[in-house]
């Protein structure tokens, strides 16, 4: 099974790509999609919305895993990320491709079996887990990553990544 797991943001939006069909989850692909801080809002989201429906294209998942929105101090950027997500989530349905949400404290118990890991110890057990040479670069492509294994954790029977 293909999961493409997305963390979703105006700026930067994070996708890793694996392959849960293995014995262990495998990296296909993982990048950021940028717009720039300059161009409207809806300009940046149809920019999402494209970007998003390259990557269906390109490698055709059978899920999507998406960060869940959390409370965040800064309103503004919340509402920002919800407008990113609703276009992710409107892509996915357009395809026809479920939808897993995930919180972060979810992610990160998934990956590292504690909800309240810091960023480091996710992307190194998320470079453990994928079998990869160096850490997955930029952190926003990492914390996708880490999604779409948390999504295979979670449904894929693979049982705990740490022992």
């Amino acid at each position: 099974m293909i999961v493409l797991g997305i963390d979703p943001g105006t700026a930067r939006l994070g996708y890793g790509v694996i392959d849960t069909a293995g014995r262990e989850p495998a990296l296909i692909d993982y990048g950021i999609a940028e717009t720039h801080p300059t161009d409207s809002m809806p300009d940046r989201l149809l920019q999402i919305y494209g970007n998003i429906r390259l990557l269906l294209n390109d490698h055709d998942p059978d899920v999507m895993a998406v960060e869940k929105l959390f409370f965040a101090r800064n309103v503004t950027t919340a509402i920002a990320v919800g407008q990113a997500r609703g276009v992710v989530l409107l892509a996915a349905a357009e395809r026809g491709i479920p939808v897993r949400e995930y919180s972060p404290s979810e992610v990160k118990h998934a990956i590292v079996g504690y909800g309240k890991a810091d960023k480091a110890q996710i992307q190194e057990m998320v470079r453990i887990i994928l079998g990869l040479d160096h850490i997955p670069r930029p952190d926003d492509a990492a914390d996708a990553l880490a999604i779409a294994v948390c999504d295979a954790h979670m449904t894929s029977g693979y049982g705990a990544f740490i022992s």
